[in-house]
């Protein structure tokens, strides 16, 4: 089994305080964390949240490529957003909904069958997989 691992470091109080995370594989970081990042969008860092939207969006693309693959439609490219939203539910903060949006170049295939695909990779991808019952998720996929 691959292990991936990343590290965090914070300092001071939630509200003023700050911090930073780095990936093991030294392929990002290290990366600037803070509440009002976080919660306001303002600031220079990132946030928990832009990197679960980092990693959905990169598992749901390879999902999405290999099953089209296996269809006979290997895509020439697939341009993949993702949007998690975090704010306040119930319990204090959450996230509480996290948006893909696809568009692809694909020969030989239709929009129809397209947006099955993409319907297909967002249930399957695993980090969708680890989100499924948590978090609400909705794909948006067009053709290019």
């Amino acid at each position: 089994m691959a292990k991936s691992t990343a590290s965090a470091t914070w300092r001071g109080d939630l509200m003023s305080g700050s911090g930073q995370t780095s990936l093991a594989s030294g392929a990002a970081g290290p990366l600037d964390v803070s509440w009002p990042r976080r919660t306001e969008g303002t600031g220079s860092g990132t946030s928990p949240e832009e990197l679960i939207a980092a990693a959905h969006a990169t598992c749901f693309s390879m999902a999405l490529s290999h099953g089209l693959a296996q269809a006979g439609h290997a895509p020439t490219q697939l341009d993949t957003e993702a949007t998690v939203t975090f704010g306040q539910s119930d319990g204090g903060f959450a996230i509480t909904n996290i948006a893909l949006t696809v568009r692809g170049q694909v020969d030989g295939i239709d929009e129809a069958a397209f947006k099955e695909a993409a319907e297909g990779a967002k249930d399957g991808c695993p980090v969708s997989k680890a989100l499924k019952g948590n978090v609400p998720m909705s794909v948006e996929a067009s053709l290019a």
